[in-house]
């Protein structure tokens, strides 16, 4: 079985989190300056199989896009050009950077680790990808 791999899109870093083979676990994998983040991808492809992308889709509380998604979506759709063979699926991310600053804190991280927003960005790509696992047992 081929992995999935989930992406918080920030407009300057990019959390990235991918399943194991047989898609039961979600790891963080590392974070990418969004410039360097196509680059990464294409890499990371040639040397694993990936049958999905799944992409954090920012909403506010009233379910709207949020500020966010003027950047996010475009990114999408390069995506979609990019990488025809891989499906692109979108997760609401609401509050996935609360909970990863709030998982920090509650494996006992230092403060001055926890104000790494790198780790806050792959954290948060990981529980984009565990929800999407979830959703779709």
């Amino acid at each position: 079985m081929a992995r999935v791999i989930a992406i918080d899109y920030g407009s300057k870093r990019v959390g990235v989190a991918v399943t194991d083979e047989l898609q039961i676990i979600a790891s963080g994998l590392t974070t990418v300056h969004s410039k360097d983040i196509i680059a990464f991808l294409e890499d990371y492809f040639s040397k694993n199989e990936v049958e999905c992308i799944v992409v954090g889709e920012a909403k506010d509380l009233k379910n709207n896009p949020a500020e966010s998604a003027r950047f996010i979506e475009p990114f999408v759709k390069h995506l979609q050009r990019k990488f025809k063979d891989i499906k692109i699926e979108r997760i609401d991310e609401r509050f996935t950077s609360k909970m990863a600053f709030q998982t920090m804190i509650d494996s006992g991280l230092k403060k001055k680790a926890r104000q790494n927003k790198a780790l806050i960005d792959e954290i948060s790509a990981t529980i984009i990808l565990q929800s999407y696992l979830e959703q779709k047992r």
